[in-house]
């Protein structure tokens, strides 16, 4: 029997504040360092994907959200180079969440050396191309789309 290809799932969160979001930049990753992202994470073996949003945003920007106040904006399947010859299928799940509680804090600066609030007509040209796409696509109303397939 062939062997199933397998999908990383992570969370996003677009924080909202005013009509500006919240970028993160990636730093000493090994993946994409430099570049704004979104707070995200891997969902864990047993998680859904709004417990590991919960659980990430507090881990890495020390805001608590309650789980009936994220609504979920969009999903995208992709495939991501890893190295020079492994691709990585995953899927992601973007939420919008415009209540928290707690002072936004950067918890994790070996991963991540800027916060950065901006508007959506004005994000950073350093800005991760898949994400730029999937805030493309949740402005516009789009549920679902494919990135990097060929």
């Amino acid at each position: 029997m062939a062997q199933r290809h397998t999908i990383v799932p992570a969370s996003y969160v677009v924080l909202k504040n005013d009509n500006k979001i919240l970028l993160a930049r990636r730093y000493q990753t090994g993946y994409e360092d430099g570049k704004y992202s979104l707070p995200a994470g891997h969902v864990e073996e047993g998680e859904t994907f709004t417990e590991a949003l919960v659980r990430e945003i507090k881990e890495e920007i020390n805001i608590d959200i309650d789980s009936s106040d994220v609504l979920r904006m969009h999903i995208m399947q992709r495939d991501s180079l890893w190295d020079e010859t492994t691709i990585r299928y995953r899927l992601d799940v973007f939420f919008l969440v415009e209540k928290w509680c707690g002072e936004l804090e950067n918890m994790e600066p070996e991963k991540c050396d800027d916060l950065l609030w901006c508007t959506l007509d004005a994000l950073p040209k350093n800005t991760i191309p898949y994400i730029k796409r999937a805030l493309k696509d949740i402005n516009a109303g789009v549920a679902y789309s494919e990135y990097g397939y060929k």
